[in-house]
């Protein structure tokens, strides 16, 4: 076997294969031993049938489909142990010559692409620094102190912005009540926005149990065609009205959340909120460094391994949908899309994780950062612990699936910790005036 390689571009190679006349017959003799047993001729027994007979009757042509199927399955694997190739797609085969003397073919494959990786050591980066504005703390006391705000139900006074409100509702266009526009008990909190522009805001002022009229007009773009633009009159009764009220924040309200004192649950929220932001800042900086030694890498990624990226994607799409009970055809005319339209905004986030991976692959490959056994035992312990199960019994009910989680896991974050601990995180000077000072959280 003679044979010659091209390379192509998107990591495809050509392959140029010659088998000449005695390796040819070699293949030819393959053929017809795994094939005799299919002929009979009188004077014969099965099987039987000599090579020469056989071709003198049929021609030596019968044989030449099972001996190029032979041939190839197993010079293009050889070609593939010399050269060290990695076929991403299968080979698409081209047959030049096929004769008694000789077979000639050619194979185009995507080949794994080869590429240096940037440098990734060495390098200096920008530390993060996020410092929990004081801003960021009030905002984080006033959500909790929404949260523990009593409901309580209001019978003394008409409807306001903010309250809850439970009504009936029956709404008509020219006269004409239309699908979907009455409803009795209907949930509706003031200033939400849940309805069309207009409803909520004129019921603001309105008594329970009193009959009245809402004048709107719906969207031009409404859902609903028909109504599109139309003016409607929807006649209400307020049957119930709640509202939420006001909680003091005290060493009372501290209390109630486990502290002694006010001060404490303000620390106690700073603290939260900085080891937050902190865990932020590492990922943001993580992000950076292993962004830029991806953006700074060359690779030629074949077209059959990005199109297997968005297979992927669309399957993940469809299989989301259908745990809720949607179909993907339904998606497409609701969104009014199509399933290309979504693999071509697709594209270039499946190049760029694909990059990612490849990226990864060949720095924990090179550093040989490859989780150890001592790893993954800790890792078991850790995750049995955290399901409040036992060593033994985690590694029972776990299967493939988590393991491979597993690995995935620690060995991300042993490149993290080989990229921070040989590149330079370097705090930049801030240039911020001192009066911005008064912003951060004290």
């Amino acid at each position: 076997m003679e044979y010659s390689i091209q390379k192509l571009e998107k990591s495809t190679v050509e392959i140029s294969i010659s088998i000449e006349k005695e390796e040819w017959k070699g293949y030819i003799q393959e053929a017809y031993n795994k094939n005799k047993f299919r002929y009979t001729l009188e004077g014969f027994r099965k099987g039987k049938v000599p090579f020469n007979v056989l071709v003198k009757r049929y021609g030596i042509e019968v044989f030449f489909e099972d001996a190029m199927d032979i041939a190839m399955q197993k010079a293009y694997g050889e070609v593939l142990q010399k050269e060290k190739l990695d076929p991403v797609s299968r080979p698409d085969v081209d047959i030049n010559v096929v004769d008694e003397d000789g077979l000639k073919f050619t194979i185009r494959v995507a080949n794994y692409p080869e590429f240096e990786v940037a440098p990734y050591t060495g390098l200096t980066f920008k530390k993060v620094v996020n410092k929990v504005k004081k801003a960021e703390i009030d905002a984080e006391i006033n959500r909790e102190l929404e949260a523990r705000r009593p409901i309580v139900t209001v019978t003394d006074r008409a409807v306001q912005d903010g309250d809850m409100i439970t009504l009936d509702y029956s709404g008509a266009v020219d006269g004409v009540k239309f699908e979907g526009g009455t409803a009795e008990n209907q949930a509706l909190t003031i200033g939400s926005k849940q309805f069309i522009p207009g409803f909520e805001e004129q019921l603001i002022g309105k008594e329970i149990g009193v009959q009245c009229d809402i004048n709107v007009t719906f969207p031009a773009e409404y859902h609903a065609a028909d109504l599109a633009g139309k003016e409607a009159v929807f006649t209400c009764t307020v049957k119930e009205i709640k509202t939420k009220q006001e909680v003091a924040l005290d060493d009372e309200f501290a209390k109630d959340l486990g502290f002694d004192k006010l001060s404490e649950y303000k620390a106690d929220v700073k603290a939260r909120l900085q080891k937050k932001a902190d865990e932020n800042a590492i990922n943001e900086e993580n992000e950076a460094i292993l962004t830029s030694i991806v953006d700074a890498t060359n690779i030629d990624i074949p077209d059959c391994m990005i199109e297997e990226e968005l297979d992927r994607f669309v399957a993940n799409m469809k299989q989301n949908m259908a745990q809720y009970g949607l179909k993907f055809e339904d998606y497409l005319t609701y969104a009014q899309t199509t399933e290309e339209a979504i693999r071509q905004d697709r594209k270039d986030a499946a190049i760029k994780e694909l990059k990612i991976g490849m990226v990864i692959e060949a720095i924990v490959k090179k550093e040989n950062l490859v989780p150890t056994k001592e790893d993954f035992d800790a890792e078991i312990k850790k995750m049995a612990e955290s399901q409040g199960m036992t060593e033994e019994e985690f590694a029972k009910n776990a299967d493939e699936r988590t393991y491979n989680y597993m690995m995935t896991r620690l060995m991300d974050e042993k490149l993290i910790a080989f990229l921070r601990a040989n590149n330079v995180l370097e705090e930049k000077k801030s240039t911020k005036k001192a009066t911005d000072k008064a912003t951060d959280a004290e």
